[in-house]
């Protein structure tokens, strides 16, 4: 099915997730366990990403044809022009028809390992917007774009960047997914321009949930995506504890992905890195709680706990929270004893992530990691998870 198509007939969000084809056979067995694990929270659709120019071609189309017909999800492939002159990308998109695949995502694309500027292939294309005019001559797919909150790297401005994405969403983009960000602010303010400018497709936020510090910064130097000084100076706080990176990312997601879907976004699509324990914790609480309801009161789902009077701690505040998920009947759950089960473990183990990222690294770090949470408690746009990282 049509991912335009999905987003315009479903009442809910979006949720949908982002693997990449793993290069041994090791790798391809976790990555079909992650899907496996994250089935079960039924996305929308998955994506299955191209390839640094264009490396995977033959794989990404296996994978999302076993994807398709294996585990019943529906699953885009990535395309970008990489590497590849006009014949090579029809011989490609042609592959796709055949293999009953109904939705691309066209991308530029990233210069090959080793390389730094994007050269345009003898015979090739050299902007995403051409790829997507090629894509919709002759072809029937649903044309996903990307688009970046802080501004395209290569790009002079915001003006010249919405400019180009403009072009594409008129070439026949139908949908558009972000970049990473992790600044609620720098989204709501990039949909605002991009409506000024004539953009009225659908846009949905892509979001990382943090596991490794370095991996992170490496991932946004290169995709001019910023990491708040607040949020920073928190990662490195905990630079020595591989877990505690991983309970903070889970919990400053968790609330940034509310927040964002309480004052409207579509859904969300996880950057998965091949991993499910994380994606499956964040998107455990969104469903349970379900933030997107109180879009109509004029209070995000957990707002509300900037002005509680109690619970006091921050813990006690996100039980509190999601307390929907041990009571079943709330939530659409059931009530049966396995309803019961699964729901108090999911509450437990979003509790239990929350309140090891609260728990200071050492004694060395705990005056670092007190100023870095006090200053994400005063950063305007991260009102909410601010809750999370620094309880009062």
């Amino acid at each position: 099915m049509r991912i335009d198509e999905i987003i315009a007939a479903d009442g809910d969000p979006v949720f949908s997730f982002e693997f990449f084809p793993p290069k041994t056979e090791e790798g391809e067995r976790n990555l079909y366990e992650a899907l496996a694990a994250l089935r079960a929270l039924e996305p929308a659709f998955v994506s299955v990403t191209w390839g640094a120019g264009g490396s995977t071609r033959e794989k990404t189309i296996e994978i999302v044809r076993n994807i398709r017909a294996a585990h019943g999800l529906e699953a885009m492939a990535h395309f970008t022009c990489v590497g590849a002159t006009v014949e090579d990308l029809r011989g490609a998109l042609d592959q796709m028809r055949a293999a009953g695949i109904d939705n691309v995502l066209t991308l530029r694309g990233d210069p090959p390992r080793g390389e730094t500027a994007f050269v345009q292939t003898e015979g090739g294309l050299r902007y995403a917007s051409e790829l997507a005019s090629l894509a919709v001559d002759g072809y029937d797919f649903c044309l996903v774009g990307a688009c970046y909150p802080e501004v395209h790297p290569e790009a002079a401005d915001r003006a010249s960047d919405l400019a180009h994405l403009k072009e594409k969403v008129d070439a026949g983009v139908k949908v558009l997914i972000t970049q990473l960000f992790f600044d609620n602010e720098a989204y709501f303010r990039f949909v605002e321009d991009a409506r000024a400018a004539g953009i009225d497709v659908p846009i949905v936020p892509g979001i990382m949930p943090i596991t490794n510090a370095e991996q992170i910064k490496r991932f946004t130097s290169m995709c001019g995506a910023t990491i708040p000084a607040p949020l920073l100076d928190a990662l490195d706080a905990r630079k020595n504890d591989p877990e505690a990176v991983i309970d903070l990312g889970v919990a400053y997601a968790t609330l940034q992905c509310a927040e964002l879907l309480a004052r409207g976004a579509p859904g969300i699509h996880f950057y998965t890195l091949n991993r499910s324990p994380s994606t499956r914790a964040i998107l455990s609480a969104l469903r349970l709680q379900r933030p997107w309801e109180r879009r109509a009161g004029g209070e995000p789902a957990l707002g509300a706990l900037a002005r509680r009077s109690a619970p006091h701690s921050a813990i006690a505040a996100i039980r509190s929270a999601i307390r929907p998920a041990i009571e079943p009947e709330r939530c659409g759950c059931g009530t049966s004893s396995a309803a019961v089960a699964f729901t108090r473990a999911t509450t437990a183990v979003v509790v239990r992530r929350a309140k090891r990222s609260l728990t200071p690294i050492s004694a060395a770090s705990r005056s670092q990691a007190d100023r870095s949470t006090s200053a994400i408690s005063r950063a305007p746009s991260m009102r909410i998870a601010s809750r999370v990282v620094n309880p009062s």
